[in-house]
């Protein structure tokens, strides 16, 4: 401690990711030997196959979450800014292709993808959190149906506007909260506003991977079954109780105190986990398993809204709460 102590900001964080880089290197080896170890000699069932297809695909998540928060810091807030602006894109690129549209919502969308979406994330590299916090829930969402309504088709009106307020708001908008947390400053904390990114990101994904294990493991009766076959109760407490601990863990890395820092990983953990039953929800609704089918190129975006949607509602969650508990 007293040797990380010794070390710049930049220092401390880089030292970080070569933690976790060389974590993940490690479990990604021991995951890749044990299936050539199956395809050699197979002598578990078909359900242990999944259940290491299944930690495969978490593993790959969590890398390509890793890498995408690494590009950020090791190129700057700007960079980074705009790095999540482009996957806001293509996120909201794939929540769209897979929701019917209308020749009268051509102006909603080239308003949300070429106006809002820019605005947005330029408010986020200001600092301008006093309007990004409501330029989009109040004024892009009084603005989209005045250009839907300035199309002249009133077909399903209502049903056709909500979809698109309500990808901008979690694609766009939810997205936009990771790179402020960059830009939030505290008094004796300069230069280490990364910590708080890789502090929200660690404990949501902690969170949702026990949870996906426990599910698996504990076959309880779902408790929303036509949303979701593997969420109930007593699986998403327990979830909760390792991510809340490992956020008390990394208090040290935050401005948090230990307490505070776990009340943090809690709402962080609570908003992320229902975030992500809301959009299993929104997947059953267009028919579809994931956003981004095996093998089959429907959005070109690979699933990216499975990899992200915890994330889009946990950041604004956590961000907000951030700013009104220490007046940041």
């Amino acid at each position: 401690m007293n040797f990380l102590r010794s070390l710049t900001p930049t220092q401390q964080v880089a030292t970080l990711f070569l933690f976790v880089f060389g974590v993940l290197a490690l479990i990604s080896i021991t995951t890749l030997l044990l299936s050539l170890r199956e395809k050699r000699h197979p002598v578990h069932g078909e359900r242990w196959q999944q259940e290491l297809e299944h930690g495969r695909s978490l593993m790959r998540t969590t890398w390509f979450m890793v890498v995408v928060f690494w590009i950020g810091w090791a190129l700057g807030e700007t960079v980074a800014t705009v790095l999540f602006a482009l996957l806001s894109f293509f996120a909201l690129r794939e929540f769209i292709t897979l929701s019917p549209t209308r020749r009268g919502d051509h102006r909603s969308l080239i308003l949300a993808f070429f106006v809002v979406l820019p605005i947005q994330f330029w408010l986020v590299a200001t600092a301008k959190f006093d309007l990004f916090t409501v330029f989009i829930p109040v004024y892009v969402f009084l603005a989209i149906p005045v250009a839907s309504a300035l199309a002249d088709d009133p077909s399903h009106f209502l049903e056709r506007n909500a979809k698109l307020q309500w990808g901008i708001m979690v694609c766009v908008y939810g997205l936009s909260h990771v790179p402020a947390l960059l830009l939030l400053e505290f008094p004796g904390y300069q230069g280490k506003s990364a910590f708080l990114v890789f502090f929200l990101v660690s404990v949501v994904q902690a969170c949702m991977v026990v949870q996906h294990l426990l599910s698996r493991r504990l076959e309880r009766e779902p408790f929303a079954p036509n949303v979701s076959r593997s969420f109930n109760w007593s699986t998403w407490a327990v979830g909760l109780v390792p991510a809340v601990v490992l956020g008390g863990l990394f208090s040290f890395i935050t401005p948090f105190k230990i307490g505070q820092s776990m009340a943090m990983a809690l709402i962080a953990c609570v908003a992320g986990s229902m975030g992500h039953l809301v959009m299993k929800a929104l997947k059953r609704d267009r028919g579809i398993p994931n956003w981004g089918p095996r093998g089959v190129g429907v959005t070109g975006a690979n699933g990216l809204l499975d990899r992200i949607d915890a994330l889009c509602f946990a950041a604004p969650i956590f961000f907000h709460s951030v700013r009104w508990y220490f007046g940041v």
